[in-house]
């Protein structure tokens, strides 16, 4: 497994202190969310200061973007860092797309990413070889280009594409036309077995694919100590509570708890929240375990489940050495741009 980092949110000017620390650990890809700020900024950065590290969106928001300034987002940031990107997509859910950025919700999330993805490519394409672009879908048309708006080709223009998902769907379509597909931080193995793989490979199965050329990314929760656990209890408790994420409860029979958690979600009763997360569910969803037994509970937790294994958690300097220390020991050093195409 290649071990990931999660970038902290914060301002840019911390982006070259943790990349360098992330080096230095050899982890192998740093990933931002796009939650408080643009994803997409820390990528210079984070090249600038280092020579190995690769950068990715772990998620930026798809459904937020039009496909053309994704593609040049993308584009921009992989000739910049000689091919250490990876655009990782996700759609989010409808109330964060239509009432925090203000677009609007397609009638079928899964066909509007598929077809984001496709558009993407074809503007690679034709920025790379010079095809004609001409790109008709149901949501997006591309027909307009010349070259005072072509970037032109790259030495890297195999960007890797990694979609992030929870229900069957997004994951499927994860088999059909990813690089990668990232694991959202609520889920267990036996989520993995029963969902996420068999969808994955149903989905490159219908593509012609095999399920090995997608690589599977978790985010993981990891708790080292009783206030960590506590956090990671919170945590459990307000992604439960979103209704399109039923489908990790029903893997262990506790949707029952996931409607529980949405009412008083929609009633603002944050702090009662926490309280019907159970020792089991945290257990089912967290690795709990001191620094140093931490590898050993993920290789026994993870074998053969992922790829890429990033602590849910940031990478903060000063914070966690011991955990960071006994991680970068057993999986550090792995080139993170191994899934990169040439």
């Amino acid at each position: 497994m290649i071990l990931d980092a999660a970038l902290p949110q914060g301002s840019l000017r911390r982006v070259p202190e943790v990349a360098e620390l992330a080096e230095q650990f050899g982890v192998g890809c740093l990933w931002a969310s796009e939650t408080q700020h643009d994803p997409f900024l820390p990528g210079p950065l984070v090249y600038a200061h280092t020579r190995r590290l690769a950068f990715g969106t772990a998620i930026a928001v798809a459904f937020a973007r039009s496909p053309t300034t994704i593609a040049h987002t993308a584009w921009d940031l992989a000739e910049a860092s000689g091919g250490r990107f990876l655009l990782g997509l996700g759609t989010q859910v409808r109330a964060h797309v239509e009432r925090r950025f203000g677009m609007p919700w397609p009638d079928s999330a899964v066909a509007k990413l598929r077809e984001q993805i496709q558009a993407i490519r074809a503007l690679w394409r034709c920025w790379q070889t010079g095809e004609r672009l001409s790109f008709r879908g149901r949501y997006h048309s591309l027909t307009l280009t010349s070259p005072f708006f072509n970037p032109g080709p790259i030495p890297h223009p195999g960007i890797p594409i990694y979609v992030a998902g929870v229900n069957r769907g997004l994951v499927r379509l994860a088999g059909e036309v990813a690089d990668g597909f990232h694991v959202h931080p609520l889920h267990s193995p036996e989520y993995l077995r029963r969902v996420v793989l068999p969808a994955l490979e149903e989905g490159a199965r219908r593509a012609g694919r095999s399920r090995g050329e997608v690589t599977v990314s978790a985010s993981v929760m990891i708790a080292t100590n009783p206030q960590e656990r506590e956090f990671l209890r919170s945590q459990v408790a307000f992604y439960a509570s979103t209704p399109s994420y039923r489908t990790v409860l029903a893997a262990h029979g506790w949707e029952e708890v996931g409607e529980r958690l949405s009412a008083l979600a929609r009633a603002g009763r944050w702090s009662e929240m926490p309280k019907l997360v159970s020792d089991k569910m945290l257990e089912a969803f967290c690795v709990l375990a001191g620094p140093k037994e931490v590898p050993d509970a993920l290789r026994a937790r993870y074998a053969g489940l992922v790829d890429r294994i990033t602590p849910y958690l940031p990478l903060v300097p000063g914070e966690r050495q011991e955990l960071w220390t006994a991680l970068a020991r057993t999986f550090g050093g792995t080139d993170g741009r191994s899934v990169a195409k040439p």
